[in-house]
Order: structure tokens, then sequence, then C-alpha cells
């Protein structure tokens, strides 16, 4: 049985407008649901999904459709987005590996 899941108004926002990039660069490019679905190697149904900005869509395959028609990640073009994985990863390489709960002190004084 599939749990359902809430999602914030920012995470669906986020989908849809990412969503919405993607049909808006299939269009631009003139190509049918159909011919990104074969080059995704997604089915019609996923793709409309993604389209409509669907947040259970794999996010590997929202990013892959809107890879294939041209969307810019994170605002950048393509070929920065390798640097800013890179800075993101040396920011979390300054960040402590693990992290514990905070410790609750008891006040037991009554």
């Amino acid at each position: 049985m599939r749990r359902s899941h809430t999602y914030s108004p920012q995470t669906l926002d986020a989908a849809r407008v990412l969503g919405l990039r993607i049909a808006e660069g299939r269009r631009r490019r003139r190509w049918t649901q159909a011919e990104l679905c074969e080059r995704a190697g997604v089915s019609k149904a996923t793709l409309r999904n993604a389209e409509r900005g669907e947040p259970t869509v794999a996010v590997g395959v929202m990013f892959e459709l809107a890879t294939l028609v041209g969307v810019e990640l994170y605002g950048l073009p393509p070929r920065d987005l390798r640097d800013l994985a890179a800075r993101e990863s040396d920011r979390l390489a300054l960040l402590p590996a693990h992290v514990y709960p905070r410790q609750v002190s008891v006040d037991d004084n009554f």
C-alpha cells in the first residue's frame, strides 16, 4: 500500500515551475510528447505528470527532462553546474560529518 505524503506549498510551487519550464522547453523545440518520452526513456504518463509538476516524479527524471529541453537548472548554464556542485561539496565539508540530537536538560527542581 502506498503511503500518501503531504508537501509544503513551496515544494509544490517549485515542482510546478519546473514542470511548466519543461513543457515550455519541449514546445519551443517543437517536440511532441512522444519524442521527448523517447529521448528521456520515460512513459507518456510520467511526462504528463512531470509537466504538471507532480512532486511524485523522481527528481532525476525531472532534471533529465529539463536538461533535454534546455532548462537552466539553478539559474545556471549547464557548464557551471559542475563548479556549483564542487563549491557545495566544499561548503558541506566544513560542517560536522554527524549531527546528534541536542541534549535536553530536565528541570526536576519542583
